[in-house]
């Protein structure tokens, strides 16, 4: 039953997803209820999450396979917001689509499992069946709209992630093979023995590795499901691809390569591969975004470049002591940060693309005088996304490049501050084009009630944060610090 415990934020949440279907089947005239029925098993996790934050117990169970410690306790309560705001902001799309709606909530819901349990595996098997588990429902949600555009993008992101699991199976298997042993603690002890006489092996390892989790980090040139995915695919779902799956990826590759691969002489190999990824993700991804005129495909080159932010930070993490505890609690600070900005940009899409039927950028001309609060909130997560303060995205980006400078990675930081200069163009004259654009018409736009909780709840986060970043980065750092005696 202990073990049980510690899963249980994921088996509240699994319930939840079971409870959604049985009251769809028992109930199909109480529909309304379904939302709050999910928001129930996402509470209920985040308490269940918070009881061991009180008791400070943390420890692992099922052989070491599964960890609760506070990286896994800083994730949890992330997914747990992400899920949270993401099933607000559908309860309106989920009423005008008006079918599927329990089968929705539940694929969001075991998605959202999926990734918790990411969070804490420390085993290999464990890592894959999590990554399926969050995978599945998300390639499935990807193709839920009725049209062409959305079953293309479900088949996209099925066949790609189809071949990019197939590449991470293939790193796995190879480093199986080496250590003899499935666990991180054990391939690390494997590798400070054995390593440096294989280390041709385990380079390809690492290699096969970050292709498969660059798939879902969305990093060049692991991206080209990227912008077609997001614009195809429903609005509330492409929000939860765009945070949801790429901070769990992250999630998962720094305790995989930094726990199970963390010897410095291998460290070294992929921390470059790490810095080359990054720089080029940074200036393809903004290059792409500037030129678009889909603003749901503008935030997807977007993501990819925010991808390459991402990455300055892995990249700094290869150097030990506290610059290392710095580069993951920046990287840390950069997913929580993000989360709440990319949502906000997305729930604000959501409340002005249905209102206006169009996701062209040139169509949100004007949008300030015919939805102000909706302007103002996604003027301020745009801003957010190209780092400006006062802004939760200004500290994430102002961390990690430090971390960059600090790893002796200047040149990367260099390449990350011009490439937010250029992020700042695209994104700014998405608000030029709200504030100062002549609108078609005047009539104003009236904005669901969820939406707006769910683009309010996200919106504060970013602007609190970016004036009161300090509770943030003591928890982005608390984290982190399980690295430095792992």
């Amino acid at each position: 039953m202990s073990e049980l415990d510690i899963v249980g934020p994921q088996l509240a949440i699994l319930l939840a997803a079971g409870a959604v279907l049985v009251w769809d089947a028992l109930l199909p005239t109480q529909r309304k209820a379904l939302p709050y029925i999910a928001l129930a098993g996402i509470l209920g996790a985040a308490i269940w999450t918070s009881t061991w934050v009180i008791r400070g117990d943390f420890q692992t169970a099922f052989d070491g396979t599964f960890a609760i410690d506070q990286y896994a306790v800083f994730f949890q309560y992330v997914f747990a917001g992400i899920t949270a705001i993401v099933v607000i902001a559908s309860i309106d799309w989920v009423d005008r689509v008006g079918r599927r709606q329990s089968e929705y909530f539940a694929l969001v819901l075991t998605a959202s499992a999926g990734l918790m349990f990411l969070a804490g595996a420390r085993d290999l098997i464990t890592i894959f069946l999590a990554l399926e588990l969050s995978s599945i429902p998300q390639y499935i949600l990807a193709g839920w709209g009725k049209d062409q555009r959305s079953s293309e993008a479900g088949m996209k992101y099925l066949l790609l992630g189809a071949i990019a699991s197939a590449l991470l199976l293939y790193g796995m298997a190879l480093l199986y093979g080496f250590a003899g042993s499935t666990l991180l603690t054990d391939i690390s002890a494997a590798i400070s023995e054995h390593g440096a006489d294989n280390r041709s092996l385990l380079v390809v390892a690492s290699v096969l590795l970050i292709a498969g989790f660059g798939f879902k980090m969305a990093v060049v040139p692991f991206q080209m499901w990227v912008p077609d995915v997001y614009q195809g695919a429903p609005t509330p779902v492409a929000a939860f691809l765009s945070v949801g799956s790429k901070a769990a990826a992250f999630a998962v590759v720094m305790r995989l390569f930094f726990e199970g691969l963390g010897e410095q002489f291998l460290s070294n190999d992929w921390a470059m591969i790490f810095a080359v990824i990054a720089a080029v993700s940074m200036t393809l991804g903004n290059v792409f975004a500037i030129v678009q005129r889909d603003i749901k495909r503008m935030l997807g080159y977007s993501s990819i470049a925010q991808a390459g932010n991402f990455m300055i930070g892995l990249a700094a993490i290869s150097i030990l002591g506290e610059q290392f505890v710095q580069g993951a609690s920046g990287v840390l600070l950069f997913v929580a940060a993000y989360a709440f900005t990319n949502l906000g940009a997305f729930i604000a899409v959501i409340g002005i693309s249905q209102r206006i039927g169009s996701d062209d950028i040139a169509d949100y001309a004007g949008m300030w005088r015919r939805a102000p609060l909706l302007a103002l909130a996604l003027a301020i997560c745009l801003i957010s996304l190209a780092g400006i303060p006062p802004t939760a995205g200004f500290w994430a980006k102002l961390y990690v490049f430090n971390a960059g400078i600090q790893a002796d990675l200047v040149w990367l930081v260099i390449i990350g501050v011009l490439n937010s200069v250029i992020s700042a163009y695209y994104y700014l004259a998405v608000v030029r084009q709200m504030f100062l654009g002549e609108a078609d018409e005047e009539k104003r736009l009236a904005v669901s009630p969820t939406v707006g909780v769910a683009l309010g709840v996200a919106t504060v986060g970013v602007i609190v944060f970016g004036i009161i970043p300090t509770p943030l980065v003591d928890a982005a750092r608390e984290a982190a610090a399980i690295f430095a005696v792992s």
